[in-house]
């Protein structure tokens, strides 16, 4: 008989491994571009798989549609409208300003490195081989290496407050904010290159007549080098084997004097905010030089820094203060103020006055400059997953961190809302606090991080509990030699396969667990089997669906919408596998025949919009490769074949039904462009907003149901897409009220996303647009994908929250998931868990690349259970808990009465915290507001989130409902920035040192810190404001903007680049901040005075405002809350 075959080595006659498709990895990025075009919009990624359900007929047979050949003109000249130098079929001369070039289709063959251009360049697929060296980020760290500190729970023989807080951080020199590093821009490298006339650089689009926009050149992108796929063979590879954790700093050492090593640093020094802090503001309401809130000089540090990618581990790393967690910092000590108690924060109020929960009448002596308030790092933290076999709490969502997975996955994966698991639901319940999980299976990684490792255990798959079928993961136990392993989920015992059997070491652990990637990595890629499959891997498919009605014709949105499709086209994979379609419509859906033998498209009329089909079974949705020629042909020509269009009347449902049954057959991504109401056929829908404003008591009681869908039709149509696995995306370009509630259905339920310009400007957003719809077709995204969240005895998932279809209670089925969708997982107590064990997390993925294949990601977590209260509170993640909390709130938003809404979202605030004084705090002072050091920050969130846009009655009812489906999928590094901005100074750009960081230090949210000198941007990740002073110098606004008087700021405004270094200085913070939010971010400008001005102190969530309390009457509020349930 013949010997077993060890998994991964080839095996005849094996349909899986012939031919060996190279190893593709969504985490391998092209070479870093220092052009805006290449590094924001040349994102590029590869979309994944997922399970389908078998295909079906395309529908019932119907008479012949008629045919109608379009009226193309012969020649390649351009056609009227359109701009000069444009033709139907290439695009001589240099791109437009604010548009960026196009990359020229990669060759046939194997597939091209889609990853995005800010990643690092030649980063490997997969593992290295036993015949290649290292990759470089997995080198050891340089001698001095000391990875972020602080482990969740407490050594053996040590107490549980002797958590050591101790964070290791990256020099300044390196660091960039936001979770998207790569090189700084140039100066020279801001904008595309200028190959016109001399004069001012655009940032954005010209302005331009409707209905006609112009396409960028092809330009070539440098591509990466493929790796081939890691396969375990019998013995293990040979590679370097994980460094042990390095011994954790004491108190001491970290001062810089020697101790004995068996000191541990002590918990974070509370915030205290004594009753001195409480006195009169100081002058001009600027903070002093003592504030506690203002960022502690750093000696010794070095000054310059190589950027990530260049040098993955730096050769020097600054240790961070024990007692300083990243973003705050202590106040000062005051004169006879008692020492503060481990992780508290405590703040002198005045004594309640009256019944608990009235209304302030006189002002608080509360300082504004002694208040938690959060302070972004500016250092990078190199964060460990794991050490000394104990989990490490994450580094702030918000903050800069480079990750090395030892064993639980990274943060940007998934996080917790605790970083210690409450044994019972009753200490759960007592806290106040949420368990949940915030699950983004496909996040950007850094670029300085390791690659996730694909897997291939060849036929016999990878290796499961054969109970609850969790996948092989770090924390499994093997036993009896290894001839036998226990499920670190149900612990159930299972037999090792006996080609996947190793013997253990002195230390329990299998030989070759460092040399295994399922076994020493949190987060890792199996390749799946035929039984994974209900059909063949799904082709990427891209239908596009225009709005041609007369609105969108007269706005220039469908001139726009052709314009951004056309170079998108460019940047999509060319091969068999990659489909595309385009359909257009009014009243009537107009479908094309890309058919190659065709000379031209032909257009296809459906005229019923109440029983509508398809017109063609094939020749619809057509390879890229066969139809490139004829699709820019039609989208050079639309704008112009409609530019007479009268129908005012847009068939929304109908047609997003017949583009469905033309994909039914493979599936894949449908990108709607709408401008008007669906006034026709199915899913038809009336003008409730203009309803609730004409009854404006009605309107005001039940406001939450014009936030509800309007029926039950689109709901219904998005599972069936869902079913066949089309994802649903829709571009929003409207001028009035469109219903967004009811539209927004279709993309939630299918997988898909929102986008919306309002009011859609052709000057502004055609730029924003054409970024948006090309990093949505280009970003790390899987198809047809099903997601399951496992976790150990004791826990059990309550509930999914997302953008997808759920069919069965265990899983989410996902026909579309992308690098920017989360989705949260609840979680519930079903039995008690023991104090000191672990408590596991498992989301696994199945999905379909757009190379057609399928993968299984599986990413786990392992955490530390615990009984104690405080210890809770120590390792609560506040950006995680807000997330959740805003998550939660935003889906009552629709079902509730806005003032309810708000109740609950204050009431959830002060129970934590009632929670911690009642319970973990030791100051008996009924006059002190103490607050936990982990969530010191969540008063001031939750009074952001109450004047957010989704919580205030005074704004429409589109923008609300935007807001609730932008939510739904944020992702943790977002929810904060969205309700609170980041704002800066811009004025005085030059003459701040910003430590290599291209974005300074953000300002308080608070008037005070607006002067009427200044100009400030305020950024959210959706929006940037830029607020211009009336007694702003002209010079500054000449160098800025081109114009010398406030009164000449225009209503429209593009960002240009101007020959001085602040106007190049102000791009490079624009173009940093885009790449950070991977969103375009269109400017606006306000001024004092005027509804823009309005618009940008909306945002300025500190102030009072005449339905909001200011940040410092909330804390009162929040402290009087307090007072009346102690009492």
């Amino acid at each position: 008989m013949a010997a077993p075959v060890p998994p991964g080595v080839p095996r005849p006659n094996n349909p899986h491994q012939s031919p060996p498709f190279p190893g593709y990895n969504p985490n391998l990025h092209l070479t870093p571009d220092s052009t805006l075009s290449q590094n924001f919009q040349n994102l590029h990624i590869q979309p994944q798989n997922s399970l389908m359900s078998s295909s079906a007929a395309v529908g019932p047979s119907r008479p012949a549609p008629s045919g109608q050949v379009l009226p193309f003109p012969t020649s390649g000249a351009a056609p009227p409208g359109n701009l000069p130098g444009s033709s139907s079929m290439s695009w001589p001369g240099p791109p437009p300003p604010g548009i960026v070039p196009r990359a020229v289709a990669p060759p046939l063959g194997t597939p091209q490195n889609t990853s995005p251009s800010n990643m690092a360049p030649g980063r490997p697929l997969s593992g290295p081989l036993a015949s290649q060296p290292p990759p470089v980020a997995s080198r050891p760290p340089p001698s001095g290496y000391v990875p972020l500190g602080g482990q969740l729970g407490p050594p053996p023989g040590t107490s549980s407050s002797a958590v050591p807080t101790s964070q290791v951080m990256l020099p300044p020199g390196s660091a960039r904010p936001s979770g998207f590093g790569s090189p700084p821009l140039t100066a020279t490298s801001l904008v595309p290159p200028n190959f016109g006339a001399p004069g001012p650089v655009s940032n954005g689009p010209p302005t331009l007549s409707a209905g006609t926009l112009p396409s960028g050149p092809h330009l070539s992108s440098p591509g990466g080098v493929q790796q081939p796929l890691v396969r375990l063979s019998g013995p293990p590879p040979s590679t370097t084997p994980l460094r042990g954790p390095p011994q954790a700093p004491t108190m001491r050492s970290l001062l810089g004097s020697a101790t004995a090593s068996s000191q541990v640093a002590p918990p974070p020094a509370p915030t205290l905010l004594p009753a001195s802090a409480f006195s009169a503001t100081t002058q001009a309401g600027m903070p002093t030089s003592g504030s506690p809130f203002s960022a502690p000089a750093q000696a010794g540090m070095p000054t310059s820094g190589s950027p990530f990618g260049l040098q993955p581990w730096q050769t020097q790393l600054q240790q961070a203060p024990p007692s300083v967690v990243p973003g705050s910092g202590p106040p000062p000590r005051m004169s006879g103020m008692p020492s503060p108690l481990p992780s508290q924060t405590m703040a002198a109020m005045p004594p309640a006055v009256g019944q608990t929960g009235a209304s302030m009448t006189a002002p608080s002596k509360i300082d504004p400059n002694q208040i938690p308030r959060p302070i972004p790092s500016s250092s990078v933290i190199l964060h460990e997953t794991r050490q000394r076999n104990q989990a490490n709490p994450p580094p702030p969502a918000t903050s800069e961190y480079i990750v090395r997975d030892t064993g639980n996955c990274s943060p940007r994966y998934m996080r917790c809302t605790i970083n210690q698991i409450p044994c019972t639901a009753d200490l759960l319940a007592t806290s106040g606090m949420q368990l949940a999980l915030l699950v983004q299976p496909l996040a950007l990684p850094h670029p300085s991080e390791e690659p996730i490792q694909v897997v291939d255990f060849g036929e016999g798959g990878p290796v499961r509990c054969s109970r609850c079928k969790g996948y092989i993961n770090p924390f499994m136990k093997f036993v009896d030699q290894g001839r036998r392993f226990i499920c670190n989920l149900c612990g159930f015992t299972d037999e090792t396969p006996r080609d996947y059997h190793c013997n253990l070491g002195p230390d329990g652990r299998r030989r070759d667990a460092d040399e295994r990637p399922e076994l020493c990595r949190g987060t890792v890629e199996f390749v799946a089997l035929k039984e994974y499959m209900v059909r063949e891997p799904m082709p990427a498919v891209f239908f596009f669906l225009v709005d041609v009605s007369l609105n969108a014709i007269h706005t220039g949105a469908t001139a726009a919408a052709c314009s951004a499709i056309n170079q998108v086209i460019a940047d999509l994979l060319d091969g068999p596998r990659t489909m595309v379609g385009i359909a257009t419509f009014d009243s009537t859906i107009h479908f094309y025949n890309l058919k190659r033998a065709l000379q031209q498209p032909l257009m296809l009329i459906i005229p019923d919009v109440q029983d509508v089909y398809t017109p063609l079974e094939t020749d619809v949705v057509v390879p890229l490769s066969e139809c490139r020629q004829h699709l820019e042909l039609l989208l050079d020509n639309i704008p112009t074949m409609f530019q007479t269009n009268k129908i005012a009347d847009s068939a929304f449902g109908a047609a997003i039904k017949a583009a469905f049954l033309a994909m039914k057959s493979t599936g894949g991504k449908l990108l709607v462009f709408q401008s008007v109401l669906p006034s026709l056929g199915i899913g038809a829908l009336s003008a409730r907003d203009a309803e609730g404003r004409s009854n404006i008591s009605a309107g005001e009681k039940e406001a939450h149901k014009l936030l509800q869908p309007a029926d039950k039709m689109l709901k219904e149509m998005a599972i069936e897409f869902a079913e066949y696995q089309v994802c649903v995306d829709v571009f929003i370009v409207a001028q009035n009220y469109v219903d967004i509630a009811s539209i927004s259905v279709v993309p939630r339920t299918t997988g898909g996303q929102v986008y919306y310009y309002h009011p859609f400007s052709v000057v502004s957003d055609n730029a924003k647009l054409y970024n948006d719809l090309r990093w949505n077709v280009t970003r790390p995204q899987g198809f047809e994908a099903v997601m399951r969240v496992r976790c150990s005895q004791g826990i059990q998932v309550q509930e999914y929250s997302g953008n997808f279809c759920k069919r069965i209670p265990t899983d989410v089925d996902l026909p579309g998931i992308d690098c920017d969708k989360t989705i949260m997982v609840t979680m519930k107590h079903d039995d008690k868990l023991q104090d000191g064990s672990e408590c596991a997390f498992q989301c696994a993925l199945l999905y379909t690349t757009v190379y057609g294949q399928r993968r299984i990601r599986v990413t786990t977590l392992s955490l530390p259970c615990t009984s104690t209260l405080s210890n809770l509170f120590r390792s609560a993640d506040l950006d995680t808990q807000f997330a959740c909390f805003m998550k939660q709130a935003a889906s009552e938003i629709p079902a509730t009465p806005l003032l309810q809404v708000r109740e609950q979202v204050t009431n959830h605030c002060v129970n934590i915290l009632h929670s911690y004084r009642k319970y973990c705090a030791t100051v008996s002072s009924s006059g002190q507001l103490i607050l936990p050091e982990a969530l010191k920050l969540l008063p001031l969130y939750t009074l952001a989130l109450i004047k957010s846009t989704g919580l205030r009655t005074d704004g429409r009812i589109d923008d609300r409902s935007f807001w609730i489906n932008y939510v739904s999928s944020l992702s943790t590094p977002l929810a904060v920035p969205l309700v609170y901005p980041r704002m800066i100074s811009i004025h005085d750009l030059q003459s701040k040192e910003i430590d290599e960081s291209l974005i300074p230090a953000a300002t308080p949210l608070s008037s005070e810190h607006v002067s009427d000198e200044g100009i400030y941007l305020l950024e959210n990740g959706i929006d940037a404001l830029v607020y211009i002073g009336n007694s702003v110098n002209s010079q500054i606004l000449q160098q800025l903007f081109g114009i010398s008087l406030v009164d000449e700021i225009p209503a429209q405004f593009v960002l240009q680049q101007y020959d001085n270094p602040l106007s190049k200085k102000f791009n490079e913070v624009i173009n940093e901040i885009r790449r950070q939010r991977c969103s375009y971010l269109c400017l606006k400008l306000c001024k004092k005075g005027d509804s823009s001005g309005m618009l940008f102190f909306s945002h300025i969530v500190e102030d009072k405002t005449p339905t909001g309390l200011s940040y410092v009457e909330f804390l009162v509020h929040i402290h009087r809350q307090i007072q009346g349930k102690m009492a």
